[in-house]
């Protein structure tokens, strides 16, 4: 089990995050495998050592060896992804770069007002930066990771020329994609890319300080350019994620999995109730991994509800003071938990034409749930015209016909989609 802590605070850009990866024991052979297999000979990625303010780290660069349009659709791209031969290509490694180009279209359409499916990709759409994003997804895979983290992320300042003219930093890209996550200016310029800040939004799931790991290998990968005084670096630090220790809060001892989180917990017994769903949607875009209501019966015979939240540790300041500016509380409870949580991701499976995600859990190479998402299933079922019980009954006999079934180890060399 090999965690990855992704340290951007100098910022981060794909060839950045792709030099650190490779400077800590990547293949560059399956590097450039699985580009090849997106791209052909059209890019070559090759490395370099340098040095940025004195240190030494990893260039990585893409050659592009034939003219390039000004830009591709998302549609393209996910077209290009799916199209790629599949022996070079491990399955993982075309889910995770298919989720990070859906995060792009989605800021983007978010930043233009557009669909996502129409989204106009300018520097992000060019083969040298679709070549980052499929390495770094490769280089993950080679380095056998499993899960992956990061810390503060340095953005920037200034302003920055793109295809629509000058814009401020952090680009309307960046700004959308760094919901949720600790930032900071960091310095002058341009320090995170749309492509760097998507890396991190899909593939490092915790946003959080160095981990207790037990480290195995450290890369640092190189920006172009090579400022004084600061070194325009990404890190990247491999290791064993360490046995929780005893705190003086109770934290459990000798368990290894468990993450610490925060719990915040709140009575409102005068809230307007249409105004709950409100509330939830508001706490959960914020970061709350969960959040939700339960209706208690208080002093005088008075009815009200239990608002409780659950987040990360860094998030317990700004998600309680979300807490008082959308609800009427006085006052707001917290203690520290701790969760260990399945392994997760999606399997598609297909109903009559209709395809429907299915969430699989899993741990200890052992299949614990399997169940279609009824979002999905509601879609399909409308579609089809058919009650939904019977598109869940046929979505479940589908995955299990995928070898997907609880009490299973996972069907031999089968891929899932990442869990957001």
């Amino acid at each position: 089990m090999t965690h990855a802590w992704i340290d951007p605070s100098a910022g981060v850009a794909g060839d950045m995050l792709l030099g650190a990866l490779l400077d800590a024991g990547a293949s560059l052979p399956a590097v450039q495998a699985a580009v090849a297999s997106v791209l052909g000979d059209d890019v070559a990625v090759t490395t370099r050592t340098v040095t940025r303010a004195g240190q030494r780290a990893t260039k990585a660069d893409v050659e592009v060896r034939v003219d390039d349009p000004p830009h591709r659709t998302w549609t393209t791209i996910a077209a290009m992804l799916a199209g790629a031969d599949r022996a070079p290509l491990p399955e993982r490694v075309r889910a995770d770069a298919h989720a990070v180009f859906e995060r792009l279209a989605r800021a983007e359409a978010r930043t233009h007002g557009t669909d996502p499916a129409d989204v106009h990709f300018h520097e992000v759409g060019a083969l040298d930066s679709i070549a980052d994003v499929v390495g770094v997804c490769a280089a993950l895979h080679s380095l056998g990771v499993t899960s992956a983290s990061a810390g503060p992320v340095a953005l920037g300042s200034g302003r920055v020329r793109a295809a629509h003219g000058s814009i401020p930093v952090p680009v309307p890209a960046v700004a959308e994609l760094s919901l949720g996550r600790r930032v900071l200016a960091g310095g002058e310029g341009e320090l995170t890319t749309p492509t760097g800040m998507a890396l991190l939004a899909v593939l490092a799931e915790r946003d959080e300080d160095l981990p207790a790991l037990v480290p195995t290998a450290v890369g640092v990968g190189a920006g172009t350019r090579d400022t004084p005084g600061r070194p325009n670096t990404t890190r990247v630090v491999l290791g064993a994620l360490a046995t929780a220790a005893p705190t003086a809060t109770g934290a459990p001892t000798g368990s290894t999995g468990l993450v610490e989180l925060v719990e915040l917990a709140t009575n409102v017994d005068d809230l307007d109730p249409r105004l709950w769903p409100g509330v939830l949607a508001r706490l959960l875009d914020a970061g709350a991994r969960d959040a939700w209501l339960v209706p208690v019966l208080m002093k005088k015979g008075r009815p009200a509800h239990v608002l409780t939240v659950l987040c990360a540790p860094d998030l317990a300041d700004p998600l309680e003071r979300e807490m008082f500016a959308t609800t009427s509380t006085l006052g707001v409870r917290r203690r520290a938990c701790w969760q260990r949580a399945l392994s997760r991701g999606w399997l598609d499976v297909v109903v009559e034409g209709h395809s429907v995600a299915v969430k699989v859990g899993y741990d200890d190479d052992v299949v614990r749930q399997v169940e279609p998402e009824f979002d999905a299933v509601a879609r399909a079922a409308a579609a089809l015209g058919l009650p939904e019980r019977h598109v869940l009954t046929a979505a479940r006999a589908a995955a299990h016909a995928a070898g997907w079934a609880a009490g299973s180890p996972p069907p031999s060399g089968a891929q899932l989609r990442p869990h957001p």
